[in-house]
C-alpha cells in the first residue's frame, strides 16, 4: 500500500504516531524523498509526494494498492485484453522492480508490481499491518470478471451473509472483498479501500481524529467479524482500521 499525499512531512507525523510505524527515507533527488514506513525493521506501506499535475487535475491524495504478479509487461497486456486501462505502461523502479498503473473497467485504480528487490509489505498478522482490501465498485460483477482473468482470484459469497458482499480468495487465502453496490454512495468513484490491523479499533480511531483525521464511519460491530471505522486522513487520503473479533 502506497500513499500519495500533498503534504509528506505532515502525513509521516501522523502515520507514525497512529500505527508505530518508523521512516526510511530513500532520497530521490537534492530535496525529495521516498518514504518507506517500517514495523519492526520491514517495509509495511510507502509515500510520496504528489506531483502538480495530478494535483491539478483533481486526484485527490490516496492510498494505492500494488498487487504482486510474476510479470509486470504480461499482466498489464492481460489487463487491457479483459477490458480495462493501462493507465501507466510497465516501467523500471530502478532495481527495485518493475510497475504499471491500470484502471479496472468499472473504474478502479491499482498498480501491479513484479519485485526485483523490493517485494513491497513484509509483515502481516500485527498491528499496523495491512490485513484486508475492499473494493467499492458499481458492478461487483464485471470487477468479478476482471479481477478473476487477470490474478485467478475466486469471489465467494458466505453462506450465512445474505448481503452479497463477495470475498477474494487468492489461492487458498482470503484476501479481501467487494461489497454490494447498495452500499455505497453513487457520486463516489469506484476504488480500492486498505484495511490496517489494530488491537483497538476505537482507541485507534479516536486517536486519528485528534490528530485532524475525519470519520466517514465512526467505530462500529461487524457481527462476528470484528469492529471497524473508515477514516481520512488529515491530508485526504481515506483508509480503514479493523480489529478482528476474538473467538472461544
Amino acid at each position: 500500500m502506497e500513499l500519495a499525499t500533498s503534504d509528506q512531512a505532515a502525513a509521516k507525523d501522523f502515520y507514525t504516531r497512529l500505527f508505530g510505524w518508523t521512516v526510511n527515507e530513500i532520497p530521490m533527488g537534492p530535496s525529495e524523498s521516498y518514504t518507506i514506513f517500517e514495523l519492526d525493521g520491514l517495509s509495511a506501506a510507502a509515500a510520496y509526494t504528489m506531483r502538480p499535475a495530478p494535483r491539478a487535475s483533481g486526484i485527490p491524495p490516496h492510498w494505492m494498492m500494488y498487487m504482486a504478479v510474476d510479470n509486470a509487461d504480461e499482466s498489464a497486456a492481460r489487463a487491457a485484453q479483459l477490458g480495462g486501462e493501462v493507465i501507466d505502461q510497465p516501467i523500471d523502479v530502478f532495481d527495485a522492480g518493475r510497475m504499471a498503473v491500470v484502471r479496472d473497467p468499472t473504474g478502479g485504480v491499482f498498480a501491479l508490481w513484479q519485485a526485483q528487490k523490493h517485494i513491497g509489505s513484509r509483515v502481516a498478522h500485527i498491528p499496523g499491518a495491512l490485513c484486508w482490501a475492499d473494493l467499492n465498485t458499481p458492478d461487483p460483477q464485471r470487477a468479478s470478471e476482471f479481477y478473476s482473468g487477470l490474478f485467478g482470484w475466486k469471489l465467494e459469497t458466505a453462506e450465512k451473509d445474505p448481503s452479497g458482499y463477495l470475498h477474494i480468495k487468492n489461492g487458498e487465502h482470503f484476501i479481501g472483498g467487494i461489497p454490494p453496490a447498495t452500499h455505497r454512495k453513487p457520486e463516489t468513484p469506484a476504488h480500492w479501500l486498505a484495511y490496517v490491523l489494530s488491537d483497538d479499533c476505537d482507541a485507534t480511531a479516536v486517536a486519528a481524529r485528534k490528530m485532524g483525521a475525519t470519520f466517514h464511519l465512526p467505530p462500529m460491530t461487524m457481527e462476528g467479524v470484528g469492529r471497524m471505522s473508515v477514516v481520512s486522513d488529515p491530508q485526504g487520503a481515506v483508509f480503514a482500521i479493523f480489529q478482528p473479533m476474538r473467538h472461544a
